[in-house]
Order: C-alpha cells, then structure tokens, then sequence
C-alpha cells in the first residue's frame, strides 16, 4: 500500500466517517472494477483493426475446423 493525498468534500468525508467507512478499501473497491473495465476498452480499441482484419478473413475463407465439423 502506499499513501496518497486525496481532496473530498468535508461533508462527504464526515458521512463515511460516521459510518465508520474505510475510506482505503471503498476507493479501492470503487477503482479496481474501472480500472479494468477502461483497461479493457483500450485494448479491444487498441486492436480492432486485428479483428476486424480476422474477421473478414474467416468470412472470406471459413475456419479450419469447417472441413471435419460434423455438426
């Protein structure tokens, strides 16, 4: 863990206070979830081109399990 300086507003900060929240584990519970989720959102926009380039070669040539499918 390491400590930080945040800015919160005094009445916000005096609720979580009297609702004994810990302050450290809601920030961190809050974050790990965007983090991810904003994470995720640049890698699929980071390689769309990718994708989109295998894409059009599947609809262009199939997959390789086409030919001994059975199903």
């Amino acid at each position: 863990m390491k400590s930080s300086n945040l800015t919160v507003s005094s009445d916000l900060l005096a609720s979580a206070k009297r609702l004994d929240i810990n302050l450290s584990a809601a920030l961190e519970s809050t974050l790990t979830p965007k983090i991810k989720s904003l994470e995720r959102r640049r890698w699929l926009q980071t390689n769309r081109t990718g994708f989109e380039a295998y894409n059009a070669w599947v609809e262009r040539h199939g997959v390789f399990g086409d030919v001994v499918r059975t199903f």
